[in-house]
């Protein structure tokens, strides 16, 4: 009888075992899906990457974009970390500040929308007050489709895009290329590279919002920031460098140890800057991605840590948010999301002291930068 018990208590606790047993996600990417069509007609594609530990990366052809992106807390509950939109029409409207996506040809900003290579004078949309942003008006890299390809049996989807000579004023041929990684070790990998057949500048960037309590959450001003930056690039009051370099430390810019966003904020709230838009000077690279920032929200728990090959770190804080409509029904307010772009210094290419970013015929652009996503 009590062998009979024993053999039936283990069937039980067998059965109950296969129950709770869920197997291992397989790492995979599902596309191309379609998210939906232009307002001029061009079909938008979407990829969803997936790894083996459930983390899911959702890209978009528009913009080459990061569209979701789900991480788990430390509890082991799924929430997408970026701000963003459930259709089209969404990314196309006055809504979308740069939701996700690839930024370029140059990042940030171009002082008067002027630069001079060899002895000639460029003149660039003026976009930004007196400035150029982020590419331009119409053809910037964050309005265009690119074409993309799963490359298998890697985890792995790449964007393409020939971006012609003279596309919102730039000089040259652009072949670009914007490659995303997910992997196993919950690391959102992106690689970017580009040639020319005439010398141009170049500045490529994510420019993916971050709130790691989820999208949607009211404020990233309790999130803890670790920046590996003693320096920064003062800028004027058009968010144009000065083109000295600076120090951090004695400054609301002194992310050096763990602090929060929202700790010294206040003195920079009544400036042009409304919260943090500045530029970093990362401690020296290497051709391997390097630490540059932690983030860390306390409530959930998730970290997520910052490497790239690039010199610069553009810290924003979404100050110009304003309360749109996103995915879910989900409104964005000021101040609820935070971007972490890896990048070359704004108008780098009218200050002698800045790191180059002109791109020569025969040269290659390459830039590394990794999202590496734990929890505490």
């Amino acid at each position: 009888m009590r062998f009979i018990r024993k053999m039936l208590i283990t069937a039980f606790l067998l059965g109950m075992a296969a129950v709770a047993f869920t197997p291992p996600l397989r790492a995979e990417v599902n596309g191309p899906k379609i998210f939906g069509k232009t307002a001029g007609g061009d079909m938008i594609e979407e990829y969803t990457l997936t790894n083996a530990n459930g983390v899911k990366l959702k890209l978009i052809t528009l913009g080459a974009a990061i569209a979701e992106l789900h991480v788990p807390d430390k509890a082991g509950k799924i929430a997408d970390v970026v701000l963003g939109f459930d259709d089209v029409a969404g990314y196309e409207s006055d809504q979308n500040q740069y939701f996700g996506c690839t930024t370029g040809r140059y990042a940030n900003r171009i002082a008067k929308g002027k630069f001079t290579i060899d002895g000639k004078e460029y003149q660039l949309a003026v976009n930004n007050g007196p400035n150029h942003l982020h590419g331009g008006v119409k053809r910037s890299l964050d309005k265009v489709v690119w074409k993309a390809e799963v490359l298998k049996p890697e985890n792995v989807v790449r964007f393409t895009y020939e971006s012609p000579d003279g596309e919102e004023g730039y000089p040259g041929k652009l072949d670009l290329a914007v490659t995303y990684t997910l992997t196993d070790r919950n690391e959102v990998r992106i690689d970017y590279k580009a040639m020319t057949d005439k010398a141009t500048p170049i500045n490529l960037t994510n420019h993916s919002y971050f709130n790691l309590s989820g999208a949607g959450a009211p404020s990233v001003l309790d999130h803890e920031l670790t920046l590996a930056a003693e320096q920064y690039t003062p800028a004027d009051a058009d968010l144009i460098p000065t083109g000295k370099i600076e120090p951090v430390t004695g400054t609301p810019l002194d992310f050096m140890k763990p602090t929060k966003l929202g700790a010294r904020i206040e003195p920079l709230l009544k400036t042009q800057f409304q919260g943090y838009d500045h530029n970093f000077v990362l401690t020296k690279r290497g051709a391997a991605p390097t630490f540059a920032a932690r983030l860390r929200d306390p409530m959930s728990g998730r970290v997520m840590t910052v490497l790239t090959t690039q010199p610069g770190i553009q810290v924003y804080t979404g100050n110009f948010l304003k309360g749109q409509k996103g995915k879910g029904g989900k409104t964005f307010p000021k101040q609820s999301a935070v971007c972490l772009e890896t990048q070359h210094f704004p108008d780098a290419m009218n200050h002698k002291g800045f790191p180059e970013v002109i791109l020569r015929p025969g040269q290659t652009y390459r830039h590394a930068c990794i999202y590496a996503f734990s929890t505490e």
